[in-house]
């Protein structure tokens, strides 16, 4: 399986990045670090820069077609990036269209508010988001990882980094399901 992990050319919160990707790695699927503009991308702990990511694909109008899933990563300025870059709007929900799995961690939801695809569905994030996912027509809940499993597609969310464990056993396992 080919996973798409959507970034921002700078804000990602290392740790959100490099242990889903690890996760997905050891599963035996190919993940592809895709951003908005070519060479790398800047990766942070929290407030501090952290290390640089080479992107393998760059958007130009793509479309969910190319790959089998999405991991969007958090940290708060990534997913901020993310909501004002029509193309990756309309890629993340590609996925959604395509009925293909997603996975969002901390304040990466916000990037699914801007795509308008939380309508009936339940999930958590960093408690800062609640409002946003309930006005965009989500039902937040507080817990470690939470899955919607919706007829058009899978939603995997997870609160923070405390909680990867989960996040990225709970992405593997639903990321099976569609490699089945």
């Amino acid at each position: 399986m080919r996973i798409a992990f959507l970034t921002a050319p700078e804000g990602v919160e290392e740790i959100e990045l490099t242990r889903p990707w690890k996760a997905v790695e050891e599963a035996g699927w190919n993940p592809q670090l895709v951003s908005t503009e070519p060479g790398q991308v800047q990766a942070f702990d929290h407030l501090d820069r952290a290390g640089r990511f080479t992107v393998d694909h760059v958007l130009a109008g793509d479309t969910a077609d190319a790959f089998d899933a999405l991991v969007l990563p958090g940290g708060v300025a990534n997913p901020d990036a993310l909501r004002l870059d029509e193309r990756a709007v309309g890629f993340t929900r590609g996925f959604f269209s395509a009925g293909k799995p997603v996975a969002a961690i901390c304040h990466a939801p916000w990037t699914l508010v801007e795509a308008d695809v939380l309508h009936g569905r339940t999930l958590t994030s960093w408690p800062s988001l609640a409002t946003d996912i309930r006005n965009a027509g989500g039902t937040w809940v507080d817990e470690a990882v939470h899955v919607c499993r919706a007829a058009d597609s899978t939603l995997v969310t997870s609160r923070k980094p405390d909680d990867l464990d989960d996040f990225c056993a709970a992405l593997v396992e639903e990321f099976a399901r569609q490699d089945r």
